[in-house]
């Protein structure tokens, strides 16, 4: 019996199992890969004590960072996938994966999410090669070029707003005639002269040799093919919540986002706490992420503490 179990090795799951082991609670951390989404990039900027590191560095670092403190009070199943979580008659967890079962007082999901991808021609090879799903992480790179933003929500305004402030020029591209994004949000970024709106239209391929040189796409309206000149193309069309796993259990939004209490990360079922992508906060990035974690896991040491 673990008094926790850590559900995830991206930057949330490996900052709680960190703090977890200076705390020195009986805790298990299972996750299938260290890094999270970003440990596909290839230069990330906004990492706190890190003025440019790859995604893939930075998930070693995690993962050495955890390790180091592992031993008596933690131990890591790496290369693991959560499968169900149930709650059982006297209010412990069993957390059961492709290859166990173990039961704990308490659980953290820490599982971020999977951002939706482009289906395209072009889309997957070309990716990383001027094709990225974060506008956050890779959009410095692309200063002073010409690029491309696909999406209607606030994500892909986010990106746009970013993105404007060093890109040479933005098209922001909506499959939709109308954005979901906040209106607000979008009549001030409409009044920039850098922008150019596409609506009604349909990306058909990703073009580039070796790297991203744009797109075609095709006007929803008059069926016509259509292309435009590009270095950079970011994909800001959502992601979905990695929670199957245990959102029958817990209160969560039509897509899986898990439902918190942004003053401890509690989840609707006591025991249970979520941090990250997978919740319900206004905005997701690793640092938020690690904070996140780091609130829960104060808020469930104390909680296990008081249940002893």
């Amino acid at each position: 019996m673990f008094e926790l179990i850590i559900i995830g090795g991206g930057p949330g799951g490996v900052a709680a199992g960190v703090y977890a082991s200076r705390k020195q609670l009986k805790t298990l951390l299972i996750t299938d890969v260290f890094g999270g989404q970003s440990v596909v990039s290839d230069g990330i900027e906004n990492w706190i004590g890190e003025i440019k590191i790859s995604g893939f560095d930075l998930a070693k670092k995690m993962e050495n960072h955890l390790l180091a403190y592992t031993g008596e009070f933690v131990t890591v199943n790496k290369g693991e996938r959560v499968e169900s979580v149930v709650q059982n008659p006297d209010k412990t967890f069993t957390v059961k994966t492709n290859k166990g079962e173990y039961s704990a007082q308490s659980v953290l999901v820490a599982t971020g999410s999977i951002r939706r991808k482009l289906e395209a021609p072009g889309a997957d090879r070309l990716e990383h090669k001027g094709l990225t799903y974060c506008a956050t992480c890779d959009g410095p790179m692309f200063a002073g070029q010409d690029v491309v933003v696909a999406g209607g929500g606030n994500s892909a305004l986010e990106g746009v707003v970013q993105l404007l402030s060093y890109c040479k020029s933005v098209t922001l591209i909506h499959r939709r005639e109308e954005f979901r994004a906040d209106p607000v949000t979008l009549e001030v970024v409409k009044k920039n002269p850098k922008l150019n709106l596409i609506l009604n239209a349909e990306i058909t391929e990703v073009l580039g040799e070796n790297f991203v040189s744009g797109l075609k796409y095709k006007d929803k309206i008059s069926g016509e093919i259509r292309e435009i000149a590009a270095t950079g193309i970011f994909i800001e069309i959502g992601a979905l919540p990695a929670t199957k796993f245990v959102t029958p259990i817990v209160d969560a939004l039509p897509d899986g986002t898990i439902k918190i209490d942004p003053w401890n990360q509690r989840t609707s079922l006591e025991g249970i706490w979520a941090a990250g992508d997978c919740t319900n906060i206004l905005y997701h990035q690793n640092n938020i992420a690690a904070g996140d974690a780091v609130r829960a896991l104060e808020d469930i040491f104390l909680w296990i503490k008081h249940h002893k």
